[in-house]
């Protein structure tokens, strides 16, 4: 079974983003096969009888094999459940990695859940860039997003869980059609996968590559979160290095927030990141509303800072000279 990155997680401090359910716990006895040392986080939305008992597997197994286990509980709203879950979830995680000092933050998608994004976006008229969202490695804001399994059919986990009467449950909200990747899931990936499988993995690997052909983020300069971005004169080449970084701080920006910055050519997105694209360069850093000293606001205007900018140098007391 190709287990992707071991290369990255031995000696590294990792952290596993764990469920209880077929993918994340396939993936807790693999990293426990190969030796890497992690520890587990799990979120209890409370939204399923099963949840209390999957926290209690996670505590149970973590006391086992002496990680660490980390627990919260969250209580959403059912509108939009899946998008504040996922904000929610990574929410806790940075907090954690923060707080502790974790390198790596490990997922357990593997190449359904590869296969389902690539349908998805590929109904919605998306390009090579955002068909192919799911990578092996991400860098996020302070720590590298990493998808051991995102090679491995979800068929080939429960047949490892099997075989070596491992525990697991069970999410029967995976199964409920009025989630739009479950209908996508039931209707096409899991047939194609079925018959298909090998194919479709070798077709991710060349496509990935060439990926990294076509685009390349050039970042002339970082300083903490704070990002300067080359231009191009093309506008879907600027908003995929937007969407990249943006992504690093923690935000997913929606169709329509895409347009927006476009458009407007400096805006804050989900009140949390500003963007500005000026005539050479393009600026991307956490928004930060302050009360700034007169000396320093002429000094990012002789240097030429967007204003959304401003607020987050101030804040760090970035000297506006060093990067204007």
């Amino acid at each position: 079974m190709l287990v992707r990155s071991l290369e990255n997680l031995s000696g590294r401090k990792n952290l596993l983003a764990f469920s209880a359910g077929v993918d994340s716990t396939a993936l807790f006895f693999l990293l426990l096969e190969k030796k890497i040392d992690f520890d587990i986080a799990i979120v209890d939305y409370g939204k399923r009888e099963n949840s209390i008992l999957e926290v209690a597997y996670a505590k149970s197994l973590a006391q086992k094999y002496q990680k660490s286990c980390f627990t919260t509980k969250v209580q959403l709203e059912d509108s939009n459940f899946e998008q504040n879950a996922r904000i929610e979830r990574y929410k806790f995680f940075k907090a954690i990695i923060h707080e502790d000092g974790y390198e790596n933050l490990l997922t357990a998608h593997q190449l359904n859940d590869r296969l389902e994004w690539f349908l998805m976006q590929f109904t919605k008229g998306a390009g090579t860039v955002e068909l192919l969202g799911f990578e092996v490695e991400e860098r996020r804001e302070n720590y590298n997003l990493i998808r051991p399994l995102i090679d491995i059919s979800k068929k080939e986990l429960l047949e490892y869980l099997e075989k070596n009467q491992i525990k697991y449950f069970e999410d029967e909200s995976n199964k409920d059609p009025k989630f739009k990747r479950n209908r996508f899931r039931e209707t096409y990936a899991n047939q194609l996968l079925e018959e298909f499988g090998t194919g479709i993995s070798k077709s991710f690997d060349y496509l990935q590559i060439d990926k990294e052909r076509l685009f390349t983020l050039k970042i002339l300069k970082q300083i903490d979160e704070l990002y300067i971005l080359e231009k191009s004169n093309d506008d879907t080449e600027n908003l995929r290095a937007i969407d990249k970084i943006i992504k690093r701080l923690g935000v997913m920006i929606s169709a329509k927030e895409r347009q927006e910055i476009i458009r407007q050519k400096e805006s804050v997105i989900s009140h949390k990141i500003a963007v500005a694209i000026m005539d050479e360069k393009i600026y991307i850093a956490p928004f930060k509303s302050a009360v700034m000293e007169k000396n320093f606001k002429e000094s990012c205007r002789a240097a030429k800072i967007p204003p959304k900018i401003r607020g987050y140098l101030w804040s760090k007391r970035i000297d506006p000279k060093a990067i204007g």
